[in-house]
């Protein structure tokens, strides 16, 4: 089983003396507004006051591989390849009906993520429980953060364990009419009550910004231009760990991220609530755990022990849809199965994955800026901590990191709230 430990003396990318990136000239704004706040604030309402000054335009521009659109006359089988091929979790979904004029509300229809895809799929795995229950409204900010379609769609998922599947499963279902015949608007692609999605524009704040990636646990942010009703960037969990790498040796990162993970309060859980799936039990239900707990990965344990043995994240299913042929050998799909095959399936291909390098681990003594870098360098959405003898002892992701960064402001939810929506002036909201 691979694994990568974090080791001090590994090789890690060098600071640069003088940060010239787009990522590091945002480092550099906090640290002319670091130097100048008063002292008697803590280091937490110093990291607020930055980023409430600095608007979402400053954030540098997402590659053109992570700005892609999905048409709404897209199939899954398509969306799929789309999402896979430029290795992003999700894209807006383009209303092709939609006038040239539309507002960015009539043109875009909803968001396409593996996530519902994950939830697709179990659905043909499994009859509808009649235990299931039945979603419930919600908070304002469930309503808001995770989209009506969605929630429904969770809340119909039962509370048993999924099914195990043969291992001829998916390339039935991949050459079935039914899965070609998918579209995505129409049975995957989630949206909100009064919008397509939840948006940013460019005059919004940093700090909207990364509560809405910590607290209110989005993985990424379209920012849209109110005038050409299109969407001008998007913000992921990922860049904002790309910014940070980026602002090394600056005064306020270093008085940061020299801290140890364990005086920030990291991993902010215990060994018995690690969220975790065991190697023997069926693949579908790592995906059933983390659609039902909300979270992006999830370890894969040895058997009735406490060691990891790999990881899936809700990236991974695409390879129960674009690969389906690797399964034939296995009289079912368990979760070591899975990571098994697709293991296989890259070495032979000479692709890069985090299945392939395997877990990546830390120890409780690290340094956020060690932690950071590292997921930086190995593009990875989460670090296992383990303790000497290789235990799990809790996880640590990129929303922990951007979560220890800033907090929410008493009566702060109201203007965030209101803000995150921009309405265009005719909208029909």
């Amino acid at each position: 089983m691979a694994s990568i430990q974090l080791r001090r003396e590994e090789s890690i990318p060098k600071q640069q003396e003088s940060p010239r990136s787009p990522e590091a000239q945002v480092g550099m704004k906090v640290e002319d507004l670091w130097d100048v706040l008063e002292p008697q604030l803590t280091p937490t309402e110093k990291f607020n006051a930055c980023f409430e000054s600095i608007p979402v335009s400053a954030f540098p521009p997402a590659p053109s591989s992570q700005v892609i659109e999905i048409k709404s006359d897209t199939s899954l089988a398509e969306a799929v390849q789309i999402l896979a091929q430029n290795k992003i979790l999700s894209a807006p979904v383009v209303d092709v009906d939609a006038p040239e004029d539309a507002t960015w509300i009539d043109r875009y229809i909803g968001i396409v993520e593996f996530a519902g895809i994950a939830v697709w799929i179990l659905h043909q795995s499994e009859p509808p429980s009649p235990r299931s229950p039945c979603p419930s409204s919600g908070s304002a900010v469930d309503v808001a953060i995770n989209g009506i379609n969605k929630a429904a769609i969770l809340g119909n998922l039962g509370p048993e364990s999924a099914a195990m599947t043969s291992g001829n499963f998916f390339e039935a279902l991949t050459t079935s009419d039914f899965y070609k015949n998918t579209k995505v608007v129409r049975d995957i692609s989630g949206s909100f009550r009064w919008a397509p999605f939840l948006a940013l524009q460019t005059s919004n704040s940093f700090l909207t910004m990364l509560l809405l990636l910590s607290k209110y646990k989005m993985k990424s942010i379209p920012v849209v231009d109110l005038g050409e009703g299109t969407i001008d960037n998007i913000i992921t969990q990922s860049s904002v760990i790309h910014m940070l790498a980026e602002c090394s040796g600056l005064q306020w990162f270093e008085s940061w991220g020299t801290k140890k993970l364990s005086e920030i309060g990291l991993p902010s859980m215990s060994p018995n609530q690690i969220i975790k799936v065991y190697e023997d039990e069926p693949v579908l239900q790592a995906f059933k755990v983390m659609r039902r707990k909300k979270i992006g990965g999830i370890p894969v344990v040895n058997s009735g022990g406490s060691k990891a043995v790999g990881n899936i994240s809700l990236r991974d299913v695409q390879f129960l849809l674009t690969a389906p042929e690797i399964y034939h050998d296995y009289r079912s799909i368990t979760a070591k199965n899975f990571l098994t095959a697709v293991r296989n399936y890259l070495e032979k291909h000479h692709e890069d994955s985090p299945i392939i390098s395997g877990m990546v681990t830390c120890k409780r003594d690290h340094t956020v800026k060690e932690l950071i870098q590292l997921l930086d360098c190995k593009q990875i959405h989460r670090i296992y901590v383990v303790d000497d003898n290789g235990n799990l002892e809790g996880v640590i992701t990129l929303r922990d990191i951007i979560s220890r960064l800033v907090h929410e402001p008493r009566g702060y939810f109201g203007d965030f709230f209101d803000g995150v929506l921009p309405l265009p002036a005719n909208s029909r909201v």
